[in-house]
Formats: structure tokens, C-alpha cells, sequence
């Protein structure tokens, strides 16, 4: 079982990482690891890469993760191996990080801080709710992976301080949610766009025919995203998107596939006889689409249609592989051209310190530069390297890759989510006897 908690470092910034790197703590530092940076001149490193964002990073340096482990549960090689896949998972290899696992006390716990400003798009780091909660999710998955235990909340209880804080002041998830849209609505390229990107903060999406509902980490009822306000309707949030003030006058309208209402079991149509009417004019017009789903793709058995279900969804994850390939690539080119950059760009003051009369005086005038330079300089002697040029036009053409497949990624998505309603729809009109026999002609006929 591992706990995790995060805080900013809004000064002192070396001293932070000197407490980390403590030999004692780290058994003689055989227990420290780093990312895009030297653990010992990181502060310095961190703040080459705040100095070339044009970003409002304000006072925060870095930020500061603890993830703490139960005594006994796990070893010291094992808790640095968690540590390390927490870290990439969550900072993407975007930020410089250093992480460290402490053995001086009852438990075993990891130190990771990491850049407030991100070294490949100069972005700073969005702290909030929904982040802590990728974290804090992402940490349980993989201590599932490792076989250690996992704190199970179905019902909700047992807030952080934070959360019942939040939740004593009035500060509701909608509010979170408000806010975190807020945050990611000028990182997104399109509505959908947008939707991943909330996707990616923790909360659940769902889509029916002219609305968009959202549920949090934990919550069980959605809550449309019109009922957040004027501000956070569709048609609001794609003129913000796109930068509009006016709203759309003939919002396009989707012809999409949704499930089939279980009138017999839904509370909704036992109540109101005018619901359980609609529910079942409803249920019609969706069979109608299953069935010109199933005709347009020559599906004629449930066996062929469970295979369509498998490829399709092996498509996504196969896009979606490819993707964090890239991605990766994309990570690992910008911090050769950040090593690059920083080595040719303190080389004259190299030069002159090796001119210098008085190299003591000149050293301790220049220590940053100096610094920097050879840890610049040590990167790249690790290995051969093309010309910045050809970097610089790989890192353009692996951006356009990860665009066009990214267009790939939401097609497949949406096809993946479409033909699992066909499926549960086929499954809702057939009932278990056909599936037993795997076949559906009698649908189809």
C-alpha cells in the first residue's frame, strides 16, 4: 500500500534537494535517480528551463511528491523501481525530475521533485484536484502491478484533508470541474479535443445525441455540462474554444447510435407513462440503426460481431501505442536540443574562463554557466547525436505524426465506443438464447 501527497517548493529549492539526496537517507545515494538533469546541480538546471518559458510559472519553483509505503510491504530496490514508473507515468518525460528512496526510517518512501515548467513545450505544471487524483490513481494501479495492497474507497469515505476541506466549504466537484475546464479549454484543439483532455483529468464523459455529461473520480450521477452554467454548454464551450464571443446559431446535430432503454428495469419509465412511451419510440428508431449498422457491415452472425468488437478495439489500442511512441520520441529529442542548446550556447564563456588570468575569480563569478555546460556537455557524451538542424526538423515531423494520428485516435475511439453500443443493443434485443447459438439472423431478417 503506498500513500502519496504533493506540495509545491515556492523557495529554497536546493535545499529541498539536498534533504532528498542525503547519503544516510538513501543508502550512500545507491537509491537516487534523475530525469533530463544531474541531481546535484538540479536547482540549477530547473531554473535554465523556467528562464526560457514565456509562461506564468509565479513562485513556484518545483513541486515535491511523497509516496510512502506500508513497512515490511515492499524493498528499497523495488520502492525506487515504483518510484521511477510513478514519475515517468505521471510527468510524461516532460519535467526534469529527481527521485530519491529514503531506508532511515519505519517506512520506505520516495522523494520525487520535479520542474514546475515542462522542458518540451515550456509549459508550467497544472497542480489541482484532478491531477493530484491522476496521481494518486496511477500510484495504486501500479502498486496493484508490484502484488502490494491498495486502499479500497467504494463508498466515498475517508477524505484527505484537502477534499473534506474542500467539501466543508462548499467547493464541489461541479466547481473542480468548472475550473479544470477552465484550465484545459486553451489546450484544446476542437470540442473533442477537450473531452479527452477532461478524460485525461480523471472524470468520465458520456455523450447522447445533443449532450455531454461528466462524472468525477468516485461519484456515481453524471451531471450534463449546460447545468454548470451558460458558460459550459456545448455550443459555449466550442466558441470558446475557437475564441468566439457569439454563440453558434445551428449547432450541428449528431446522428449517432445510443443504447437501447431497458423500459422493464428503468424507475424513469415505471413512473411516467409519458417516458415509458418515448422509451419505447426510442428503442425503436435505435433497433432500426442497429440493424443498418449490422446490414452496411455485412454482419450476419453474433460471432462476426463479437470479432468486429475485438479488432476494432484492438485498432484503438494499437493507435494508442503508437502514440505514446511518439510521444516519447517527441521527449527524448527535446532534451538532446536542450542539452545542445545550453552546451553551444555557454561555450564562449567557457572559452574565456579557459583565457582567463584569474579562473578562481571567473569560476565563481560564472558558477551557473559553468554548471550547466558540463552537465550539458556530460549528456552528450553519453552518445552520437545528428546535427541540431535535423533534431529540430525530426521534432517537427514526429509532432505532425502524433497530429495526424491523434485524428486517427479519436475516429477509432468513436467507432470502438459506437460498435460496443451495437453489440449491447443486439445483446438487449436478442436476449440470451440467440447469443447462445451465436446466431442473429432472426434480427436480421
Amino acid at each position: 500500500m503506498a500513500i502519496t501527497k504533493t506540495h509545491p517548493i515556492r523557495s529554497t529549492l536546493n535545499l529541498a534537494l539536498d534533504y532528498i539526496l542525503n547519503p544516510e537517507k538513501t543508502d550512500e545515494k545507491l537509491l537516487v535517480s534523475s530525469y533530463g538533469c544531474t541531481p546535484e546541480t538540479a536547482d540549477i538546471e530547473f531554473g535554465w528551463t523556467r528562464d526560457k518559458s514565456n509562461c506564468f510559472w509565479g513562485n513556484q519553483l518545483a513541486r515535491h511528491l511523497i509516496q510512502a509505503f506500508e513497512p515490511g510491504e515492499t524493498t528499497p530496490e523495488e520502492a525506487h523501481e515504483i518510484g521511477m514508473k510513478l514519475a515517468e507515468e505521471v510527468l510524461g518525460g516532460k519535467y526534469e525530475f529527481v527521485l530519491t528512496t529514503h531506508i532511515d526510517k519505519g517506512h520506505i518512501h520516495n522523494h520525487i521533485i520535479f520542474n514546475a515548467v515542462s522542458f518540451v513545450d515550456y509549459k508550467k505544471y497544472q497542480s489541482n484536484k484532478k491531477s493530484y487524483s491522476f496521481i494518486r490513481r496511477t500510484s495504486d494501479r501500479i502498486c496493484e502491478e508490484y502484488g502490494l495492497s491498495v486502499i479500497r474507497n467504494p463508498k466515498g469515505q475517508g477524505k484527505s484533508y484537502i477534499e473534506y476541506t474542500a467539501y466543508k466549504q462548499g467547493k464541489s466537484w461541479k466547481a473542480q470541474l468548472k475550473s479544470t475546464i477552465d484550465v484545459l479549454i486553451p489546450q484544446a484543439k476542437d470540442f473533442d479535443d477537450l473531452l479527452l483532455l477532461i478524460e485525461q483529468q480523471g472524470y468520465r464523459v458520456k455523450r447522447q445525441n445533443k449532450n455531454v455529461s461528466f462524472c468525477a473520480d468516485g461519484k456515481e450521477k453524471y451531471i450534463r455540462s449546460k447545468s454548470l452554467g451558460e458558460e459550459y454548454t456545448i455550443e459555449a464551450l466550442k466558441e470558446r474554444i475557437a475564441g468566439r464571443s457569439k454563440k453558434i446559431s445551428t449547432p450541428k446535430i449528431e446522428k449517432q447510435i445510443n443504447l437501447i432503454i431497458d423500459i422493464q428495469n428503468n424507475i424513469k419509465a415505471q413512473q411516467s407513462k409519458g417516458f415509458e412511451h418515448w422509451a419505447k419510440i426510442n428503442n425503436l428508431k435505435q433497433a432500426a440503426k442497429t440493424l443498418n449498422f449490422l446490414t452496411e457491415n455485412n454482419i450476419t452472425t453474433y460471432e462476426e460481431l463479437e470479432k468486429s468488437v475485438e479488432k476494432k478495439h484492438k485498432d484503438f489500442d494499437g493507435i494508442s501505442e503508437r502514440i505514446k511512441d511518439i510521444e516519447n520520441r517527441i521527449n527524448q529529442t527535446a532534451l538532446l536540443i536542450k542539452n545542445i542548446e545550453t552546451y553551444k550556447r555557454l561555450k564562449p564563456i567557457i572559452e574565456r574562463y579557459k583565457k582567463s588570468n584569474n579562473k578562481a575569480q571567473f569560476a565563481e563569478k560564472h558558477r551557473s554557466e559553468i554548471i550547466l555546460y558540463e552537465a550539458a556537455l556530460r549528456e552528450l557524451k553519453k552518445s552520437k547525436y545528428p546535427p541540431i538542424k535535423e533534431l529540430k526538423q525530426s521534432y517537427s515531423e514526429l509532432s505532425k505524426e502524433k497530429e495526424i494520428l491523434y485524428e486517427e485516435y479519436k475516429k477509432t475511439k468513436s467507432e470502438a465506443a459506437e460498435i460496443d453500443i451495437i453489440k449491447s443493443n443486439v445483446d438487449s434485443l436478442l436476449g440470451a438464447s440467440h447469443r447462445q447459438s451465436r446466431d442473429i439472423s432472426a434480427f436480421l431478417e
